[in-house]
């Protein structure tokens, strides 16, 4: 891909992730275990998780697995974030763990075949703060459904990553899609683009993403490079993607800061393959006041 842009780098990228190793549906459910674990062991469900604070509740793999629900927290399932509708429900993009997480099966339910978007006046809030209503962003007005900030990044380069893998198929099978064909629609991609650099990449889509790899034999490419999303989709297409050069690489291809923001505890994470030995950091507060000056010299620190 290096010295390829725009549409030719979109292609290259699709015939480097293309033809991976497809798993069954049903086996997501144990591919979960290792792909969307917490720390604690708990599921990461991004419907439910407060990465700044507790969430309300957790869930057990295995043994809250749907089954039947009625409210929030009763158990969890496999989450298409680019509902299956959109695309006819063929493999292997029914069954690819790069666009399926595990959620609450409730709050998956209300989302249903809706467009993620964002919301000024919910009807319906989850426990998290997602949130259920009318889109507030330019150039729609239907229903849609809005993750946190904190998740919002993630869900994003889910969507770059399909667009790209199958770049070759028609997403826009159902009139609530944010998809014509397999091209982003006009308001759909200003938002995805702007939730990209919202949300930086997460040690936990990294680590995701190396776990998906050993699984489907591919990877995200907009986890690894996430100035690709600038590079193929945004204002940056016309300049050529050479991933050895400095000039790729900004503060955030560096340096991670996990949750963002943070209340409790961060952890601050040197990305791999970096030019940075080692980083003298200053952490400040939300009212500029100086709290911590720490040199950081390992590639994952946690500080209280």
């Amino acid at each position: 891909a290096s010295g390829k842009k725009g549409y030719q780098l979109r292609v290259t990228l699709h015939d480097i992730i293309d033809n991976h190793t497809v798993v069954s549906y049903s086996s997501l459910w144990t591919h979960f275990y290792t792909t969307d674990d917490k720390p604690d062991g708990t599921v990461w469900d991004m419907y439910s998780d407060i990465p700044a604070g507790t969430p309300s509740y957790s869930f057990n793999f295995g043994d809250d697995q749907c089954g039947t629900y009625n409210s929030e927290g009763d158990c969890y399932n496999r989450e298409h974030s680019l509902p299956k509708s959109w695309f006819g429900d063929i493999s292997p993009l029914n069954s690819d763990l790069f666009h399926i997480y595990p959620t609450d099966g409730y709050v998956n339910n209300r989302r249903g075949n809706y467009p993620f978007g964002e919301v000024n006046s919910p009807t319906w809030t989850s426990s998290n703060g997602s949130k259920l209503g009318n889109c507030s962003f330019a150039g729609y007005s239907g229903v849609v459904f809005e993750p946190i900030d904190s998740f919002k990044g993630d869900f994003a380069r889910s969507y770059f990553y399909m667009a790209t893998r199958y770049m070759d198929q028609n997403f826009g099978q159902e009139s609530l899609s944010m998809f014509s064909g397999s091209e982003f629609k006009s308001w759909a991609l200003t938002m995805l683009i702007s939730w990209n650099n919202l949300d930086p990449v997460s040690q936990k889509e990294i680590d995701r993403n190396n776990t998906v790899y050993q699984i489907q034999n591919n990877r995200n490419p907009f986890i690894d490079f996430p100035e690709l999303v600038g590079k193929i989709f945004g204002n940056d297409s016309v300049t050529p993607f050479y991933p050895n050069s400095i000039s790729d690489y900004d503060l955030n291809r560096h340096f991670l800061v996990f949750p963002n923001p943070a209340k409790e505890k961060i952890t601050l994470t040197l990305k791999q393959g970096n030019r940075i030995k080692d980083a003298n950091i200053s952490l400040f507060n939300l009212q500029g006041q100086l709290m911590l000056q720490q040199q950081v010299t390992d590639e994952k620190t946690e500080i209280d």
